[in-house]
């Protein structure tokens, strides 16, 4: 008895080393997201391919009318009957009977630390200016949402990832929470005096980390497959700033290094130059499968590669997903969208950004006492620096540059993206500074008097020209004016003014703020890309409320004064009264 119980053990633990290897592989990574509702599976993908709604993601934002067991059941029935090609009229029937309408599991929310006047809109001189920062700070209330009991009760019958605290929304087409948005949305938050919703979003994140190892591209299980670009740590250290909340640090710091580890252990290259090798990021998803919410372009993109690249096709629009950046010629190797490659290459915006994270995390450990901690973090800062240095820095042109895993060359295009590293603080030499404010006049980026293009390549891609969008401006003009030099504070101010102008402008004409904007032909809301351009928008507010906090005392709507005013009229009349005098 006691050999045959140590013959088991023994093949018990052959069996599990064997899982563990199988786990292990990239390839037989098992999808985490299970639903076959949602995520994969015949239903969605006679659904989606159908067309039944002009967006794909409206389906897979529907929350159940009848348990998911059943709707399969059901489903499966229908499915043998038609020999496993149901007409569209008879799939609409089945949606509209085991589907409700998107948004039903949230409720509005007005946050309870909103309040009226917070303090940075007395330190904006320009009246309509003010007026409009007021109007921005209201809509925090309107991109407030909550979700219903039953969502945590029955989270199977939703899409939606169960959150315990309210949260804001981009807006549009996003009624869940995203990832990278959410920062410039607490920022603006922050400066809107409300530290407890900022706090409650910050939870929401945490739990996610905890939950799943990271956070999610935004608040779907069908997003569970990729992040987006890493900015936990930062919010932290936002909301830390304007709250002081130790406590709240302490309580939360492993998870906050739990949330790194994610993307050190999956999402880690190394790469070699000059003979030594360097560890840096870059974004990658092994997964296939078209994305659920846009499952019907992806499937017809993949019937134009050969059947055997369809896979890896998926899997590198999933990491454009993840990059935040989708899509964009950046990640391309031609015009076409099906060359895209986005693990290809290792990007500057990530690593500066991961950089970042390490050097924070450092100051956190130590803020805590854990110097020990606190060493690691700064040593792990201290050799993305360097590889930074040696891989992406060009000091000819510069400014740095995505790293191309299989050329080995440089993709010297222009993208805001390519000064990301002065936003995160993550050069040594002062002068760099001159060196990216002579590459943006090199490129002719300043002579574009509507907002800092996405590119300069005209792909029909939203995240290209001739789109730019807000997190974009924030990471060149923060750059900028975060240095000693006053040339390069004077070229931030005017880029805050030309970007202030431009979504002052498209406010005064549509009453609604957008995620992008056209910067080609006069400042207009942006277009191209898989949907119609959003209104709302969470990280546009957050952009233009911070530029107006750091700024306000300077920037002006644009706007002429009345002739009549007493100095208007000194002017006016000046050449009239020095003729007559002369």
């Amino acid at each position: 008895m006691a050999t045959m119980h140590g013959k088991t053990w023994v093949l018990c633990l052959l069996l599990l080393l064997l899982r563990g290897l199988r786990l292990g592989s990239q390839a037989a990574l098992p999808p985490p997201c299970e639903s076959q509702i949602y995520c994969h599976g015949q239903l969605l993908h006679q659904v989606q391919m159908a067309k039944l709604f002009q967006d794909d993601k409206q389906f897979v934002d529907m929350p159940l009318s009848v348990a998911p067991e059943q709707v399969l059941s059901n489903f499966q029935d229908l499915n043998r009957a038609h020999n496993s090609s149901i007409p569209r009229q008879l799939l609409q029937e089945f949606v509209n009977n085991h589907f409700r309408d998107k948004s039903q599991e949230l409720d509005p929310w007005t946050p309870g630390d909103w309040k009226d006047s917070p303090q940075f809109l007395k330190n904006i001189s320009d009246t309509k200016l003010r007026a409009w920062a007021g109007e921005l700070h209201q809509l925090w209330k309107k991109l407030g949402k909550k979700m219903k009991p039953e969502v945590s009760s029955h989270p199977d019958w939703f899409s939606l990832i169960y959150s315990k605290h309210p949260f804001v929304v981009p807006g549009g087409r996003f009624v869940e929470f995203y990832y990278w948005d959410s920062y410039w949305v607490m920022e603006g938050l922050l400066l809107s005096e409300m530290p407890e919703t900022v706090k409650g979003m910050l939870r929401n994140f945490l739990d996610l980390v905890n939950t799943y190892g990271h956070i999610p591209n935004g608040g779907r299980v069908y997003y569970l497959q990729r992040s987006q670009p890493p900015l936990l740590t930062l919010m932290m250290d936002r909301y830390l700033t304007h709250t002081n909340d130790i406590a709240f640090l302490q309580e939360n710091i492993e998870t906050l290094a739990l949330e790194l580890n994610f993307w050190a252990e999956k999402r880690s290259i190394n790469v070699s130059v000059g003979g030594k090798s360097h560890t840096l990021n870059r974004y990658y998803v092994p997964y296939g499968g078209p994305r659920p919410e846009s499952y019907s372009k992806d499937a017809e993109l993949a019937d134009t590669v050969p059947e055997g690249a369809r896979e890896a096709l998926w899997a590198e629009l999933k990491a454009g997903a993840e990059s935040g950046w989708d899509f964009s010629s950046r990640w391309f190797s031609s015009s076409r969208l099906s060359s895209i490659r986005t693990s290809k290459l290792v990007p500057v915006d990530l690593n500066s950004f991961l950089c970042q994270a390490e050097g924070l995390l450092g100051n956190f450990y130590s803020r805590l006492g854990n110097e020990a901690q606190a060493a690691k973090y700064r040593s792990q800062r201290a050799q993305r620096l360097a590889a930074l240095e040696a891989v992406l820095w060009d000091s000819e042109r510069g400014a740095w540059f995505d790293h191309d895993l299989e050329s080995g060359k440089k993709n010297r295009e222009f993208y805001p993206s390519n000064l990301t590293p002065l936003w995160a603080g993550c050069f040594s030499d002062p002068a760099v500074v001159d060196k990216a404010l002579k590459y943006l006049e090199d490129t002719q980026i300043l002579t574009f008097k509507h907002g800092i293009p996405t590119s300069l390549n005209n792909s029909g891609q939203q995240w290209d020209f001739p789109n730019a969008w807000a997190p974009l401006q924030d990471l060149v003009i923060r750059g900028l004016a975060k240095s000693s030099s006053p040339r390069a504070q004077e070229v931030a101010f005017q880029l805050a003014q030309n970007w202030i102008r431009t979504n002052f402008d498209v406010y005064s004409k549509t009453s609604a703020m957008y995620e992008k904007y056209d910067v080609s032909s006069g400042g207009q809301p942006g277009g191209g890309g898989e949907y119609e351009v959003q209104e709302g928008f969470g990280w546009t507010n957050g952009v233009v409320l911070m530029l107006l906090d750091r700024y306000g005392d300077r920037l002006t709507s644009g706007a002429w004064p009345a002739l009549w005013e007493p100095h208007c009229l000194a002017v006016a009349l000046l050449p009239h009264l020095l003729l007559w005098w002369w």
